[in-house]
């Protein structure tokens, strides 16, 4: 029957052949009314009448219909079947059947009058209990399932302790030589040398040292190949440390777990070697660095760890620029660090508290003082405010939060002056819709056991001395070098610069043997002096024409080459080279068509004075360790090529690699159930939306799985618990 609809033919010309055939049939086919085709004929009729659909089956049709399928299957066994009966009269039945003329090419449907039948409510709550059960079996199921899974994994990570094998370690690895300028031992075999196979191929290879566990070391690691070289971390901290969340551990927010990833798992992944110990000085002339380790019981190691090549990550610490009475601040630049601020505020509140406190004491312990207005004093305020408003005002009297007071001290015009001044205008607005108290303009003179004292100036311009009291002051004011540094910037040859390492475009230190040191990160900086190597650009054109630099006239398209080759060895001035023909036009002073020496002098030395340097941040040290990383990688590749004569001399970073360039992503800060992003001339501000972009985007930058994992589970425990308020 679905072939005759299939193929168009109307429900009449159905009805004209079963009526036809059951003439034929007579009484026998009442006996085919309980087969099975009856029944689903039946349903199919049912079925397209409650589509709405002209139908004119009868009853006889039906069993018209049942007899010829019986007839052509023979299973019921009837007699005189083929006789008089049987195919003849089917045949000639069908064949008139099949020669009528088509009515009609598809069913018309028909609006239906009956109303149909509603299920009764037993049967709707029947049918509601039992897809209640089928659920909650199906998620009991996967619950189970779930469960036994991770018991199963759980069991696996059981085991016993296999002593069977014996470990072989190097007699240098247990008594190292002595050796060095001041006679240390020389660390040049490492106890698990033989643990397996890679470490014992990467014995043979160059030594690569990297001083530090930071953004920039942590990219690098992840970097380069584990066989390529013999690698060494030193670093005094055993962990990575996800610094833009910092600030949100100090209040509970985040757990401070949540934001370290041990170094010796990322180590395990290269197969390098992790020494918890202090870079102290770096003999370049021995290939040394010298290296101290505090023991637990006060006493001081010190020894050398030689290498072929050496990259300084080690960061950089808070600037105070000279300001009296920092032993009364805290910093924010370790998980310590977060430890005490949050043990200190929650202190502090319990002191207020207590009976005899007075009113003026009550509002000293619970003014909080944040000394620089950048992205880490301002998120931790915005932290800061949460936690009082959200937590800590729920669980202590009512009566103190009248008493709390915070306060930004910003030395500029305003607060995030590194991001664009709409998005500065926003967050000011937004700290003073929250009642934190924004002092532009000031500066802080020194700061006392219970006050900050600091000039700020009046409607006229001129300075005036106020104070603050404060139960505690955060100061986020800039960073400075490391010891290291320190050393390297003012005793190596080439240095020009005390507040940074100074290194070429391609990350190598200046004053050291040519691709052996580097520095990435906060710790350094790179020398952009276009001026210095003005004479280099030009002499090749001055060479070609036979002619004195002085006397050297630069055509247009010259000086599109050269423009191209300054871009190529100074990536950042990228952005002030775009338009080569307007600032040739604007130079050429002369109309001449042509840059002279002193016109191409000026117009180098405004481009130079128009590039800054890199901003020292994550985002900086993460694409620098991931650029010096591939790039080590390539140099591997290619050493034993490299390693003739012919290249001895020549620049081999620059044969294998491009100069390093920065691309910057944007900014983002958290200021207090709301979010700010700069993202190159687009800005973008808003209130939980943006809080929650905010998340997302450093999600995704956590290091590691587990990382991420703690993070939504600390963000999960906080909306449901509240934060943290414990003093451990």
């Amino acid at each position: 029957m679905a072939a005759v609809l299939r193929s168009g033919r109307s429900f009449g010309s159905l009805q004209n052949f079963f009526s036809r055939t059951a003439a034929a049939f007579g009484p026998r086919s009442s006996l085919l009314k309980a087969s099975p085709a009856y029944s689903a004929l039946s349903g199919v009729g049912s079925s397209l009448q409650r589509r709405g659909y002209q139908s004119h089956f009868s009853r006889e049709v039906l069993d018209s219909y049942n007899l010829h399928v019986y007839a052509r299957a023979r299973p019921c066994g009837l007699s005189g079947f083929h006789g008089r009966y049987g195919y003849p009269m089917l045949t000639s039945s069908y064949r008139q059947f099949s020669t009528t003329k088509q009515l009609q090419t598809e069913a018309e449907p028909v609006s239906s009058t009956a109303p149909e039948p509603t299920p009764s409510l037993a049967y709707r709550v029947l049918r509601l209990v039992k897809l209640t059960i089928y659920s909650l079996g199906a998620i009991g199921a996967t619950v189970l399932i779930l469960v036994a899974g991770f018991f199963v994994y759980d069991s696996s990570t059981y085991k016993d302790l296999d002593d069977s094998e014996d470990v072989e370690i190097s007699e240098l690895a247990l008594n190292p030589r002595i050796g060095g300028p001041k006679n240390l031992p020389i660390l040049e075999r490492y106890l698990d040398d033989e643990d397996c196979d890679v470490h014992k191929l990467s014995m043979s290879k160059p030594r690569l040292v990297i001083l530090g566990s930071g953004w920039g070391a942590v990219a690098l690691l992840k970097n380069i190949y584990p066989t390529d070289y013999h690698i060494t971390v030193i670093s005094p901290r055993n962990h990575f440390l996800f610094t833009p969340m910092l600030p949100s551990a100090t209040v509970g927010t985040l757990e401070y777990r949540s934001l370290v990833e041990p170094i010796r798992r990322i180590c395990r992944r290269v197969r390098a070697h992790y020494l918890e110990a202090s870079a102290e000085k770096i003999e370049f002339d021995e290939h040394l660095i010298e290296v101290s380790q505090k023991c637990p019981d006060g006493s001081e190691r010190r020894f050398y760890v030689p290498y072929d090549k050496v990259v300084v990550a080690v960061g950089s610490q808070s600037n105070t620029h000279g300001v009296p009475g920092m032993e009364y601040c805290n910093f924010l630049k370790t998980i310590d660090d977060a430890r005490d601020i949050r043990r200190k505020v929650l202190q502090n509140f319990e002191l207020a508290c207590l009976p005899g406190a007075t009113e003026e004491e009550r509002k000293r312990l619970l003014s909080f003082v944040v000394c620089g207005g950048g992205p880490t004093g301002v998120e931790f305020a915005a932290e800061l405010y949460d936690l009082l408003n959200e937590d800590l005002t729920n669980t202590f009297p009512r009566v103190l939060r009248n008493l709390v007071s915070v306060h930004v001290v910003q030395s500029q015009g305003h607060i995030l002056n590194t991001y664009d001044e709409k998005i500065s205008e926003y967050a000011q607005e937004r700290f003073l819709k929250d009642s934190i108290d924004v002092l532009t303009n000031a500066r802080v003179q020194r700061v006392e056991n219970d006050r900050v004292i600091f000039t700020q100036k009046d409607a006229q311009g001129n300075p005036e001395t106020k104070e603050l009291p404060c139960g505690l002051c955060l100061w986020s004011t800039g960073v400075a070098l490391c010891d290291i540094t320190k050393e390297i910037a003012t005793t190596v040859k080439g240095q020009s610069n005390r507040r940074a390492i100074e290194t070429d475009s391609h990350l190598r230190v200046l004053g050291t043997p040519m691709g052996e040191v580097y520095a990435i990160g906060d710790c350094s900086t790179i020398r952009t002096n276009i001026t210095e190597h003005m004479v280099e650009f030009v002499k090749l054109y001055a060479v070609k024409n036979n002619i004195s630099v002085e006397n050297c006239e630069i055509t247009f398209q010259q000086w599109r080459d050269i423009a191209y080759n300054i871009k190529r060895r100074f990536p950042q001035a990228a952005e002030n080279l775009r338009r080569v023909d307007q600032l040739f036009t604007e130079y050429d002073k002369d109309n001449s068509g042509t840059l002279g020496f002193h016109e191409l002098s000026n117009l180098l030395r405004d481009i130079d004075s128009k590039m800054t340097s890199l901003p020292a941040t994550a985002q900086r040290a993460n694409q620098q360790g991931e650029y010096l990383g591939r790039k080590l990688t390539r140099l591997a590749r290619a050493r034993e090529s490299l390693a003739m004569q012919a290249y001895v001399d020549n620049d081999l970073d620059d044969l294998v690699y491009k100069p390093f360039g920065y691309h910057h992503l944007g900014s983002l800060a958290y200021i207090g159930n709301a979010a700010v992003f700069d993202l190159n001339g687009y800005s973008f501000v808003g209130g939980l939306v943006a809080m929650y972009l905010w998340r997302s985007v450093y999600f995704a930058q956590s290091v590691s799985f587990r990382t991420r994992a703690l993070l939504f589970m600390d963000w999960l425990k906080r909306g449901i618990f509240g934060r943290d308020m414990t003093d451990v």
